[in-house]
């Protein structure tokens, strides 16, 4: 009896536990944290664990089941949540020399996810581009505007390509309202104006160029030259705080200021939201290296038009994995 049980148990484990990277991204577009949406799907795998012995495969197939069991828990967790939001929601562009302020509490942001904890590692190359595309940091702030039943009908429908039955199936609701949902969900981002930029492309040579220039002049803290790959109405975030920038002359005023911490860091690549992104690091005392800020880069027409600099550097660590100690 108790061999049994275990064998049923390995099991369960064996063929649950291939879905659980797809099921973290599904969670982190709806939740906007990579924390959160590890726990959602850890909340989810432990569930059909448990209820293994009941899931009837005539009923749904095993990937429907563990979205639907994962829709439910990521709607429980967003019921008394306030929307996370990048800077730019949360107020007017800063001008050049005002205070940074105090920093905002971490449940108000889209937080940053590494690559490898939500993208599943192979599968059709154009699902994986979309994947892709649809885990960047605005793409993610954009989803947030939606009411939580339509995010489940957008992500299901637009990114993973589901039929609008499968979704009336798993939210137990009909076809004429997953269609409706979707209408109203995609007029919401078409206002909301969603332009994510680029993906990383390590293959592009452009882009490549421009990256390399753009950490060149960092780790030199050549602010002409910096300030000379970006939009003109590039934006500068640092999360944490609300402040946040927008146009190159401002970007510029605030690198050549006394107190800009930037200098003499140093950018290592790290893969984070399908985008151009680096931990920034700083000389320690002992001659080690440690991380001061994730760096994402906005990527469009051959220029950067927005640097988001997550300053909790600490706190992200343990999702993303120490940097190297010396670059």
């Amino acid at each position: 009896m108790v061999g049994a049980m275990a064998e049923t148990s390995t099991g369960a484990e064996s063929r649950l536990e291939p879905f659980r990277t797809e099921l973290i991204g599904y969670c982190y577009r709806m939740l906007g944290s990579g924390f959160e949406a590890e726990d959602a799907a850890q909340e989810t795998l432990l569930r059909a664990w448990r209820s293994f012995g009941r899931y009837d495969e005539r009923r749904a197939s095993l990937r429907t089941w563990l979205y639907r069991i994962a829709t439910n828990v990521c709607l429980d967790m967003l019921r008394s949540a306030q929307r996370r939001a990048l800077a730019m929601d949360l107020g007017r562009a800063a001008d050049a020399g005002t205070d940074i302020g105090e920093p905002v509490p971490e449940r108000a942001w889209v937080q940053p996810v590494p690559d490898g904890l939500v993208l599943p590692p192979d599968g059709d190359p154009e699902a994986a581009a979309v994947r892709r595309e649809t885990i960047r940091l605005a793409f993610v702030a954009a989803l947030q505007h939606l009411p939580p039943r339509q995010r489940a009908v957008l992500i299901l429908r637009d990114v993973l390509v589901w039929k609008a039955e499968e979704v009336a199936q798993l939210l137990e609701t009909t076809v004429a309202s997953v269609t409706s949902a979707l209408q109203r969900a995609r007029a919401t981002l078409k206002a909301v104006g969603v332009v994510p930029g680029e993906p990383l492309r390590p293959s592009d040579p452009a882009q490549r160029e421009l990256l390399t220039r753009y950490c060149a002049a960092f780790e030199r803290h050549d602010v002409t030259a910096l300030v000379a790959l970006l939009h003109e109405d590039a934006t500068m975030t640092m999360p944490p705080f609300a402040w946040w920038l927008r146009g190159r002359d401002r970007i510029r005023r605030v690198l050549l200021g006394p107190e800009t911490p930037c200098a003499g860091a140093r950018l290592v690549p790290v893969a984070a939201n399908g985008s151009p992104a680096f931990w920034q690091l700083r000389p320690g005392p002992d001659g080690a290296w440690t991380p001061f800020g994730l760096v994402l880069l906005d990527v469009s027409d051959g220029l950067i038009g927005g640097i988001t600099t997550h300053l909790d550097a600490d706190r992200l660590v343990p999702l993303f994995g120490p940097p190297p100690r010396r670059p």
